[in-house]
């Protein structure tokens, strides 16, 4: 793979049209719950496979030591996580990063839903 080929760069962009499509539909100032049910669906209605609110174990040798939900799991690929407000918090991006590990998959994607728009973040684990 090239340096500056993206990940799933099809998936991607048309996981973040829709981000673009609700946020236009439904405006800002609304609980992330509420953007969560109108990107579902969105993936419903494109026929996107996706499973939401993911649970997944963090284990230590078989053992259960922790736990996760995540906002949805794409494709079985690509984790997205809604989030509102401007800040990329690092919490934010230390956790969809947890949970790439978690699951062993190459992406995430954070979208932030501010007053002035949506703000994606692509989040890549290399490992």
């Amino acid at each position: 793979m090239s340096v500056d080929k993206l990940i799933h760069e099809n998936e991607s962009y048309k996981i973040i049209g829709i981000v673009y499509d609700v946020y236009n539909e439904v405006g800002y100032g609304h609980k992330e719950k509420y953007y969560q049910n109108a990107v579902s669906i969105a993936l419903k209605k494109e026929k996107i496979t996706f499973q939401e609110q993911v649970y997944a174990q963090l284990k230590y040798k078989d053992v259960r030591i922790g736990k996760y939900f995540f906002d949805f799991l794409i494709d079985d690929k690509i984790v997205l996580e809604l989030k509102v407000g401007s800040i990329y918090s690092k919490k934010n991006i230390e956790q969809v990063y947890s949970y790439l590990k978690v699951n062993n998959l190459k992406l995430g994607i954070i979208v932030n839903f501010t007053k002035n728009g949506v703000k994606v973040k692509r989040i890549v684990n290399i490992k």
